[in-house]
C-alpha cells in the first residue's frame, strides 16, 4: 500500500518533460550518425549529449514514482532502469539505423512487463509503477546508447564489438578492443545507473525544487560524460575525442555554477518545512 505526498503548484509537467527529453534524446543520438557520412568521429560527442537529456528524463521519472512514499526504492529504480535498458539496447543495434528507435521499442515492452509484474504478482499497488518503470527502461537504453555512440562513434552493433588494431604494421581486427569486449559497457552502465539516481536523493527534503534537481541531473550528466570522453580516446581519434571531453567540461563547469547558485538560492529562501511536490507540474 502506498502513501502519496500532497500537492505543491508549480513547476514543469512530467509529461512535457517526458517528450522533451525523448525526443532531444533521439536527435542526439541520430546526430552521432553524421560520423558514417563524414567518414569522421567528430560528432561523436552528440551521444554524449543524448545522455544528459535522457538521465534529465530519467531523473524527474524516479521523482514521480518515489513520491508514493518509496523513497528507498530510489537506487534500485536506477539500477531496474539500466539492467533492462541495456537488453533493449543490446538487441536494438543488430537493426542499424533504426537502432534507436527499435531500442525505444524494446526498452517500452519490456518496461510495461516488469510494471506488470510489480504490481500485479508482487502486489507493490503503486498507480505511476506501470508508466514509471516503462519510461526508466527507455532511458536506461538510450543513455547506454548514448555512451556507445560517445566512445565508439556509433551505435551499430558491428562498431560496438569490433575496432581496428595494428600489428607489425598491418591493420587487424580486435574484439577485445571494443566497447563490449573491453567491459567499457559496464562502466557506462553504472555511470547512467548512478546519474540518474543521484539528484533526486540529493535534493529530497524540505525546499525541493523542481529546477535545482533538473540542474543537478544535468550537472551528473556532465560530470559522466567526462569519464567517458576519457575512455573513448581508446577506441576513436584524439581530436574527437578531445572535442568531446571539451563539451563534457564546459557543460559541467556550467551546471555545477548554476546548481551552486540554485542552491544558495533556496536556502536562503527556506522558511518551514513543506511537503515534498509528487504530481504532473512538480
Amino acid at each position: 500500500m502506498s502513501v502519496k505526498i500532497e500537492v505543491i503548484a508549480g513547476g514543469v509537467p512530467h509529461d512535457k518533460i517526458m517528450i522533451a527529453g525523448l525526443v532531444s534524446t533521439l536527435v542526439c543520438i541520430y546526430l552521432t550518425y553524421l560520423n558514417a557520412f563524414t567518414n569522421t568521429e567528430v560528432f561523436s560527442f552528440f551521444g554524449g549529449l543524448a545522455v544528459v537529456a535522457a538521465l534529465i528524463w530519467g531523473s524527474h521519472t524516479i521523482k514521480v514514482l518515489c513520491s508514493y512514499g518509496i523513497g528507498t526504492g530510489v537506487p534500485s529504480a536506477g539500477m531496474i532502469a539500466f539492467g533492462s535498458g541495456v537488453i533493449a539496447m543490446l538487441l536494438a543495434t543488430k537493426f542499424g539505423m533504426l537502432a534507436p528507435i527499435v531500442a525505444v521499442v524494446l526498452a517500452a515492452v519490456i518496461g510495461l512487463i516488469l510494471g506488470y509484474v510489480s504490481n500485479n504478482i508482487l502486489n507493490m499497488k503503486i498507480p505511476a509503477m506501470v508508466q514509471a518503470l516503462t519510461e526508466m527502461a527507455v532511458v536506461g537504453a538510450l543513455t547506454v546508447m548514448g555512451f556507445a555512440a560517445m566512445i565508439t562513434g556509433g551505435f551499430t552493433f558491428t562498431g560496438l564489438t569490433t575496432s581496428t588494431a595494428s600489428f607489425l604494421g598491418f591493420p587487424i581486427t580486435s574484439y577485445a578492443n571494443s566497447f563490449l569486449g573491453g567491459g567499457l559497457i559496464a562502466v557506462a552502465f553504472l555511470l547512467g545507473a548512478i546519474a540518474i539516481q543521484h539528484p533526486f536523493n540529493a535534493c529530497l527534503g524540505p525546499g525541493w525544487k523542481q529546477d535545482r534537481m533538473l540542474m543537478l541531473t544535468a550537472e551528473c550528466g556532465f560530470l559522466s560524460m567526462i569519464v567517458a570522453a576519457v575512455m573513448s580516446f581508446a577506441l576513436i581519434s584524439a581530436g574527437s575525442a578531445l572535442i568531446s571531453l571539451l563539451v563534457a567540461i564546459i557543460g559541467w563547469a556550467y551546471t555545477y555554477s548554476q546548481f551552486f547558485e540554485m542552491s544558495k538560492r533556496d536556502a536562503a529562501a527556506w522558511l518551514d518545512s513543506k511537503p515534498i511536490p509528487d504530481t504532473e507540474g512538480q
